[in-house]
This record gives structure tokens, C-alpha cells and sequence, in this order.
């Protein structure tokens, strides 16, 4: 039977496409075509309906990479065509595949978009033609327009590859890259298309059976059959007598014990990637379209659509499809998922804009639908933090999606559907679809793999496959809507049901309620380098991410002083969206082309500005008029005699700085700096205790050979280790003492050049302090190359606490497992830390995110602890100008420092102190009497009451009570959710309000003013 079905197998792959799919379309009529070439960016249907249009027709060339060209097609439908199938069919000069190629989106006559065009979706049918957009009928005369996007194969299609540039922004004068392949009218033949169907479905089935089976030799039989009876001069006429011949193995039942699948279509939508922004826009109306055209044919189908945003893009900019969308919703069509503003990274977002990811995406559902959402939908993010499951609550949500743990390179995760565990203890029942896509297109393979795959098999029947064509965009087609017709319930596959994701998440938790428990993070073992990658953006975002912090504080309490008469609620619900859409999943990491980060640097700089001035603003209100200097502090930790959250006047009584033969010397720490501008030596005097391990050093800068094998954005591979060098040349090293105008710092000064880039770094010992402040400024210009800062202390400690959002988590120093060896670089926020028991130390940092913190043996019998920042990388593609340019990066090493210390600093460096002119110093709008207890935000309901809303963590680890009092009279206090509504009253005694949190415990109050 090997011999037979390898020829069937063959035979049939020649039938299909030489014989069966020319067939789908038989007789033809050319559309008339003019055209008008857009000559920038993007234009509205009326715009384009205006311009003028020249002749064209099939092979013209159009567009230069992302240029549009609006196609306007007519022609008269023949008349003695009554009774068939008509459709118009257009090939753009599709290539690639569907959202990394051209893609058009037809619009009615009077420019009213209708349906999406890519190369696996060239049709327009008939119904969709006529007068008030019913169906056009033989012998009337028709008439459309595409707007059709050159959006170039940026990705190559060849191994991810690095390619030409074709990712930044256009400059005029671009040579076409498509030309028009054809454009028609033609008689559609659905009994071929039905042949196609039940052919593939069945030779993907019978492929994944073992060669013994014998329902596999029926179904090849069955095959041989069809083609037997099949005239290759007259498919049209003969499919149905083929199709008869395999009536019988379609129409088997599944068995009783089959696997069951709950098909959702999908079509994951990048916001951005290979393509800008306003490309994505476009996507998302040609998907969208797609789909309400499709439920019209096909009413059993239900399309799970993520991300807030991309619904609102839709709303601004495509009103007739947003109608659309909106009764799709009502109708159940479309479901919204996932609760968040984008899907963003969960690895390097701040805590407060992880909440505001939900607290936005969720309220837009909300608002326009009515609807709250309850499962997180993340299915390409790069990893997932231990602070999640938390805010999957706290959002009111319950369950979570993700699928790219599939992806992992060492470990293969050992669950499917399992309760995810977060760093505070809360517990969120999750699924990991086996079937390893979310562009599912349900064929006999994958649905074969997902059954087999299911690591819960024996315990649960149940899981979840989103079909769809996707990353680009496109979603479900008419293909994948009749396939799972066919395998709903097929011997020998798993059951197929399309349902929406509630439906799948509330069975497969009633059936599994006991499922395993994953503790942690969910640590994705590839993609590591977007920790890294596209620095400015990082950069940007971090930057962001505080000054709203900011801006929110004391807008919010000069309104509740009385000193500012509004609060920004439309400028801060529009900035805050703006830095949310940027930590989309592969803008934040670092994975997009260049237009895409060039356009993030420059938004950046726009928020910057406007959230300054808003703190300029409130400052100033707050200082009063006068000509004293008020020091503002924003960060959750009084310093220098100014209280958390408020304002004061500086003071200190430190000793000095003094800098003498290479040492600073501030009473605390002596720092020894070398010839070669190498700290040496990091003296701590009151623990009497040397800091930096024997023959180690400290701020060494280290480059390695960094050539990832596939994703050069994305991933560092880890034999990058094998190849390093120590930057320890220098062209200067000054020493200075403090300045009687400065800060009181004495400082160093160290100049290198090393390839065709430079460095100057700026060491700083203030007084009163034990940390050594670090700042970094790297002119770049190396390609496929990885720039780390080392520190080599004196510290035994098997694991290393990272921050987190709204926490840490350890991670070991050791590769005791395969698990562990795959954590050679790691995630952190502000802080690192590695300690044994008395005695820890810190290396914070202000906008970088990538680490590696590892142990070495030393001949004195001791270990190393080996602390690295990912300064600065240099991949290729998709940006071959990654990174290239100047940075400047701030770090500083804290000795002496328990966890509480590295949080504290953390928050300094990100927050300096702002010093105004004014009058008085006002009181904190809040205070905590627990330094424990961080307050992560202060801001003004977003109901517009004027309550003030107070969102406080436990920082330590462990469990703290505190105490929360406030500089304005309350009246009432109630704990509310994320977005706001509440959850529970509490109790107000002599104006405060006491809790006990629970290790790492978010709670968020609402403090109703007086």
C-alpha cells in the first residue's frame, strides 16, 4: 500500500494544480480600469473618488514601496450569465503572503469600503455590487474602486533573513514594485471550489493516520476514485460525481472520545512590525470587512478581535465599517477579547501602564459595546510577567491566553490548560492552545498535532484553535469557514466546534477545575534580546512611563489644594494611550522596522513635552510666587529632608567628597578608580567590607560577536558568550573634586574609542550616599554586536531578585537545570539585586532592561557574582540602522543594599528631584506611614468626581500594614478594582485609612473628598 499511496499522493497534488483549482472560474470578461496613483501618504475615499484617473490596465505598474494606488474598475456583467455564480476577481500582483504583500480594500462607487483583498482573498462577489449594495444581476452594468497598498515583503520569505531596507519611510520618486495581474468578471464554480475542499481535508487527515490504519487506505481509495470519474476536459461538469465518491469517508463521525476543539477565527493583527502604524489602520478595516462579509455567508462564524485600539481606529477613521463592527458585536460575530488597549509586552511595561493596558482597553469595551471582556488575550507576546495574574483580576477578567511559550527552545512547557500562579499568590485559570498557531487553518496536520500534542490528554478533552489568516492581517476566509464544516466531526480527527472564547474557557474550567498549578513568570526561552534592542524606544517609553507618573501627582494635587482650577482628563487619557500603543509587542521590544521606531522616538519626545508642561504647571501653582527654591519629589521615598510625594527644602549634612591619588571618599564607600577608569575597589566603611571580588573589577565593558541564528532583533542565541572582549583602553581618565557650585559629587571622566564607536562615561560619588552613580554616554555605530557593563562582586548568592511590575522575582545564578540554563538573560525593571544573608548590593539603572547575573569560581575557593547590564545592541533586521547613533544611559551601583534600599534607588534614579522658584512648600497629597508600601500612582477619578484614586504595593515581599492619610479632608474611603468600581468600603479613623497587604499585593483606594 506504500507504492499506492505515495502515486495517489502524487497524482493528486498534480490534479489540484494543474487540473481542479484552474477550474474554480470558467468563463471571464476584462473590467474597464483607470487609475490615479496617490502621491504621498495614504488619502480618504472622497480625496482618492476626486482625483483624476487615467487608462490602465492589466501589467501597469504601480506603486513604490508604501505607495497607494486607487484602482476604479467597471464593466457590464453579461447578460447570459443567469443563474451562475459571478464574482470579480483581482490580482494586485500579489506574492508573499497574506499581510506581507500588497492588499487592497474595494469600495462601492460612492466610496464606502466593502471587503479586503490579499493573495489568499481575490474575490469580490456579485451581492456586494448592486444598487443600495445589494446584488448586481446579468446585464447590469458595475462599477468599484480598490484602494490598493504596495506595502513591500519586508520579511523576504527566506529564513528571516536580513534584506534590503525596505522598512523606512518612503522619499519620493520610488519605482513601482507591483503591476496589475488581472482584473475580471467571471463565472465562479462552486461545485470545484467544494471538490478542492473535501480533497484536501481528507488527504491532510489521511496523512497524519499510521500506513496500518485501515481507515487510511479508505480515504486514499476514496481519493483515487474521485480522480477516476473526474474529466479533466469538464471539471465543472464532473466534480459533483467526484465529490459523490466521497460522501462516504466524510460523512464518518468522530469517536465518542475525540479530542474537542473549540475553533474561534482570528486574524492577529500586529499594530506594528514589518509595516508603520498607519498601515496597520488600513489592516485592520480590510479585516474587519473580511469578516462582516463573511458572517453573512457563513452565520455559525465567531471572530475574536483584541486590542481596544485597533476597534478605535476603526471608530476614527472607517465610520461605515465601524456600523458594521458594532452590529457584528451585537450580533455576536465578532467578540471582543483580551481587555487591553494592544497586546502589548508584559516583560519591559512599568506597573502602572500594565494596569492602564487593562483600565483602557477594558472601559473602550465597555463604553462602545457594553461588554466586559473576561479572558486576556495574548497569544504573541514575548513572555509573560508574574505580576499578571493579579491584574488579570484586579481588571475583573479571568482567564488567559497565550501561545507563544510553543516557542520556547530548551524546556517544553508542560501544561496546556493549567491555573497560572502570580507573584502575590492569585491564580488565573490559563490556555496554551496545543495546536502551536494562532493562524490555525485547520488542516487534517494541525488538527492531528493538537490532539496528539495536548499534554492534558487523560485529564481534560478540551482546547481552543484560533483559525485565521494572520500577523498581517486577513483573518478567516470562506476556505477555512468550510473546512471546519467538514471536520466538525470526522472519524479519526478531533470534533470541531466554532465557538466564541467564553464558551470554550467556562467548559474547559467546569470540566478541569483541579488543573496543575504553574508558579511564576512564564519566561519565554527565545527572543531574549528584546530586552535589548532599539534602546531610544526603551528609552522613551521608561521616560514616559515617569512623567505621567508625575504629571498625574501634582496635577492632581494642585487641583485638591485649590491652587489649579482643572485636571487634564482628555490630555492624560490621550498620552497615555499614545506611550500604550508603543508597548505593543514588537514596538516596545525593539522588532519593527525602521519607520516604525524613528516615528516612537519622535512621539516620545512629543509626550515629553506636553507632560512637561503640565508639570510645569502644576509646579508652579503649587510653589506659589516667590523666589525661594522649592524641591518637588515624586518618587515614593523621602530624600534629602523632602517628603514622598511633596515638596521641601533640601538639606544635608553629609561629609564631603574628597578625591585624592584615584579614590573617592564620601565617609560611606571609597571608590577606587584605576589608570584604565576600572573601578577597582568599592570600600564599604561601616560594614567594613570589600565590595568588588578578589581580581574583579567593576563597571568593565565588555562586546561580544552578537550573529543570532534566525531572529536578529529578537533573539540572542547563547553561544554569544563564547566571544568577548574587555573594552579597558582608554584615551582619558579624569579625576575632579567636587565643584563649590555642584552637587558636592567628586567625579571621573573616562574617554574610549574602540571599532568606529566611542564611550564617555561620568562616575559620581555625592555625599551621603553608598552608590556609585554611573553615567554612560556610547556614540554606536558596530553592527551584529552586544555591549555589556559588568560588575564582579563579592556576593554568594544562588539567585538574584529582578523588579518586576508591582514587585520581583528571583531568578537562580546557577544552571542547576535546563530551565535555569535557559535564563541567561533576563528581564528587570529598575533594579537588580544580589545579596547573602546581612549584606546585598544593587545596580540600578533609568531606561535599560536587559541583564545577565551568573557566578564564577575563584582560587581562593570562593564564587563571583557576575552582574551585567545589556547596554546596547546591533541587529540588522528588520532596522539595519538599529541603535546607530548616541545614547546616554544612567546606572549606578548601590552597595550596602537590601531589597528595600534597591527599590528606593530604583526609584530615584528615574525620578530626580525638580527644584522650582516659589513661595511655600505644600504638604503630600498622601502619605504612607510604611516604606514597604509604595504608592505607584496618585491621580483624579477618571469619572471626573474629583475622588482621588491612590494605587499602592507591597514592595518587600512580605506582609506589611500601613497606614494612608491624606493632606485634604476625606470623607469616605472604598477599595476599588482597576478601572474603579467598587469592590469594598473601608474603614476612615481620624482621617487615615489602615490595611495589611499580602506579599506583593496591589490595592488601589478611591478617597471621596470632603
Amino acid at each position: 500500500m506504500h507504492d499506492d499511496r505515495s502515486l495517489i499522493e502524487e497524482r493528486l497534488k498534480r490534479a489540484l494544480r494543474e487540473r481542479i483549482r484552474p477550474a474554480i472560474y470558467g468563463a471571464a470578461v476584462p473590467l474597464d480600469i483607470k487609475v490615479w496613483h496617490a502621491p504621498g501618504e495614504p488619502v480618504s475615499p472622497a480625496e482618492a473618488l476626486a482625483a483624476p484617473y487615467e487608462p490602465a490596465g492589466v501589467g501597469t505598474p504601480w506603486g513604490p514601496a508604501w505607495g497607494t494606488a486607487w484602482f476604479h474598475f467597471s464593466g457590464q456583467v453579461p447578460a447570459d450569465w443567469s443563474g451562475q455564480e459571478i464574482e470579480a476577481v483581482i490580482d494586485l500582483g500579489f506574492s508573499g503572503g497574506p499581510g506581507f504583500s500588497a492588499e487592497g480594500l474595494v469600495h462601492t462607487s460612492s466610496g464606502v469600503p466593502l471587503k479586503g483583498l490579499h493573495p489568499r482573498q481575490t474575490y469580490a462577489p456579485l451581492s456586494i455590487f448592486g444598487p443600495d449594495g445589494g446584488p448586481a444581476a446579468p446585464g447590469d452594468q458595475i462599477e468599484f474602486y480598490v484602494e490598493a497598498a504596495a506595502n513591500p515583503e519586508v520579511l523576504g520569505w527566506n529564513a528571516f533573513a536580513p534584506i534590503d531596507d525596505l522598512g523606512s519611510k518612503p522619499k519620493p520618486g520610488g519605482k513601482p514594485i507591483y503591476e496589475l495581474r488581472r482584473a475580471d468578471l467571471a463565472v465562479f464554480h462552486p461545485e470545484v471550489w467544494d471538490l478542492i475542499l473535501d480533497l484536501e481535508a481528507l488527504d491532510g487527515l489521511q496523512k497524519e493516520l499510521a500506513e496500518s490504519e485501515p481507515r487510511r487506505r479508505e480515504i486514499l481509495r476514496a481519493i483515487s476514485r474521485a480522480l477516476d470519474v473526474l474529466d479533466y476536459e469538464n471539471v465543472p461538469g464532473t466534480a459533483a460525481d467526484a465529490r459523490a465518491e466521497l460522501t462516504d469517508v466524510l460523512s464518518r463521525p468522530a469517536h465518542a472520545s475525540a479530542h474537542q476543539l473549540s475553533a474561534v477565527g482570528h486574524a492577529h493583527i500586529d499594530s506594528a512590525w514589518l509595516w508603520p502604524l498607519r498601515e496597520t489602520k488600513r489592516k485592520v478595516a480590510r479585516t474587519v470587512s473580511n469578516v462582516a462579509n463573511l458572517a453573512q455567508e457563513y452565520p455559525e462564524l465567531v471572530f475574536a478581535f483584541s486590542q481596544a485600539q485597533q476597534h478605535a481606529w476603526v471608530k476614527e477613521n472607517y465610520p461605515e465599517v465601524w456600523e458594521r463592527l458594532k452590529k457584528a458585536v451585537a450580533d455576536g460575530t465578532i467578540v471582543p477579547v483580551g481587555g487591553m488597549w494592544v497586546e502589548s509586552d508584559t516583560n519591559l511595561p512599568g506597573g502602572e501602564a500594565l494596569a492602564r493596558q487593562f483600565i483602557h482597553g477594558k472601559r473602550f469595551f465597555l463604553d462602545e459595546y457594553g461588554i466586559d471582556t473576561q479572558e486576556v488575550w495574548l497569544p504573541d507576546s514575548f513572555g509573560y510577567t508574574a505580576a499578571l495574574p493579579q491584574l488579570v483580576k484586579l481588571s475583573g477578567s479571568k482567564w488567559f491566553l497565550t501561545q507563544k511559550i510553543s516557542w520556547n527552545k530548551e524546556n517544553r512547557f508542560p501544561h496546556h490548560t493549567f491555573w497560572w500562579e502570580g507573584l502575590d499568590g492569585t491564580r488565573v485559570f490559563t490556555h496554551f492552545p496545543p495546536i502551536d498557531t494562532y493562524n490555525s487553518d485547520l488542516s487534517g496536520r494541525e488538527l492531528a498535532h493538537a490532539q496528539r500534542n495536548f499534554a492534558e490528554n487523560g485529564a481534560a478533552t478540551r482546547s481552543l484553535v484560533p483559525f485565521g489568516y494572520g500577523d498581517g492581517g486577513g483573518g478567516p476566509t470562506r476556505e477555512f469557514i468550510a473546512t471546519a464544516r467538514r471536520v466538525a466531526n470526522l472519524e479519526s480527527s478531533p470534533k470541531v466546534t466554532i465557538e466564541s472564547p467564553t464558551e470554550f474557557f467556562s467548559a474547559a474550567e467546569a470540566e478541569y477545575p483541579n488543573a496543575p498549578v504553574w508558579s511564576g513568570e512564564l519566561y519565554l526561552e527565545i527572543h531574549r534580546a528584546t530586552y535589548t534592542s532599539q534602546a531610544k524606544t526603551k528609552q522613551g517609553n521608561r521616560r514616559s512611563e515617569h512623567l505621567l507618573r508625575e504629571a498625574e501627582l501634582w496635577a492632581a494635587s494642585a487641583v485638591v489644594a485649590g491652587k489649579l482650577d482643572s485636571y487634564p482628563y482628555e490630555e492624560f487619557d490621550r498620552l497615555w494611550k499614545v506611550v500604550l500603543l508603543n508597548q505593543f509587542h514588537d514596538i516596545l521590544p525593539g522588532s519593527s522596522i525602521s519607520w516604525v521606531h524613528r516615528e516612537a522616538e519622535a512621539t516620545y519626545a512629543k509626550v515629553a513635552e506636553e507632560l512637561e508642561s503640565i508639570i510645569g504647571r502644576s509646579l508652579s501653582a503649587l510653589a506659589g510666587e516667590g523666589f525661594e527654591p522649592v524641591t518637588f519629589n515624586a518618587a515614593p521615598h523621602s530624600r534629602g529632608g523632602v517628603a514622598a510625594l511633596g515638596a521641601g527644602h533640601r538639606t544635608t549634612e553629609d561629609a564631603p567628597v574628597t578625591v585624592d591619588q584615584g579614590v573617592l571618599d564620601n565617609g560611606l564607600i571609597r571608590v577606587a578608580v584605576d589608570e584604565r577608569g576600572l573601578i577597582t575597589s568599592v570600600y564599604d566603611v561601616a560594614a567594613e567590607r570589600e565590595v568588588i571580588a578578589p581580581g574583579n573589577v567593576a563597571n568593565l565593558l565588555q562586546i561580544h560577536v552578537d550573529t543570532p541564528n534566525q531572529w536578529d532583533a529578537w533573539d540572542v542565541d547563547s553561544f554569544y558568550q563564547n566571544n568577548v572582549r574587555d573594552i579597558t583602553e582608554v584615551d582619558s581618565v579624569e579625576f575632579s573634586a567636587p565643584s563649590e557650585d555642584g552637587d558636592g559629587a567628586g567625579t571621573v571622566v573616562v574617554k574610549r574609542s574602540f571599532g568606529r564607536s566611542s564611550i564617555t562615561q561620568t562616575l559620581r560619588l555625592r555625599p551621603g550616599t553608598k552608590r556609585v552613580d554611573i553615567e554612560t554616554e556610547v556614540d554606536w555605530h558596530e553592527s551584529e554586536k552586544f555591549l555589556k557593563a559588568a560588575f564582579g562582586v563579592d556576593i554568594h548568592a544562588d539567585r538574584s531578585a529582578s523588579e518586576t511590575q508591582f514587585g520581583h522575582i528571583f531568578r537562580p545564578t546557577h544552571q542547576n537545570t535546563s530551565w535555569d540554563a535557559a535564563k541567561f538573560e533576563i528581564a528587570a525593571h529598575r533594579w537588580v539585586h544580589v545579596g547573602e544573608p546581612g549584606y546585598g548590593v544593587a545596580v540600578v539603572n533609568d531606561s535599560t532592561y536587559g541583564h545577565d547575573i551568573t557566578r564564577t569560581a575563584r582560587e581562593d575557593g570562593g564564587t563571583t557574582t557576575n552582574i551585567r547590564l545589556s547596554v546596547i545592541r546591533a541587529p540588522r533586521f528588520p532596522d539595519p540602522q538599529t541603535d546607530q547613533g548616541v545614547h546616554v544611559i544612567n546606572y549606578a551601583l548601590v552597595v550596602g543594599a537590601g531589597i528595600p534600599e534597591a527599590v528606593e534607588e530604583g526609584y530615584r534614579i528615574n525620578l530626580p528631584e525638580r527644584v522650582v522658584s516659589g513661595a511655600a512648600a505644600p504638604s503630600p497629597i498622601v502619605a504612607v506611614d510604611n516604606g514597604n508600601v509604595i504608592v505607584e500612582a496618585v491621580k483624579l477619578a477618571d469619572d471626573k468626581s474629583g475622588d482621588v484614586i491612590v494605587r499602592l504595593y507591597e514592595s518587600s515581599g512580605g506582609r506589611s500594614r500601613a497606614t494612608l492619610t491624606a493632606g485634604f479632608e476625606v470623607a469616605a474611603v472604598t477599595e476599588v478594582d482597576l478601572l474603579e468600581r467598587q469592590l469594598a468600603d473601608r474603614d476612615l479613623v481620624d482621617g487615615g485609612v489602615s490595611f495589611e497587604l499580602r506579599p506583593f499585593q496591589i490595592l488601589t483606594l478611591r478617597l471621596k473628598r470632603a
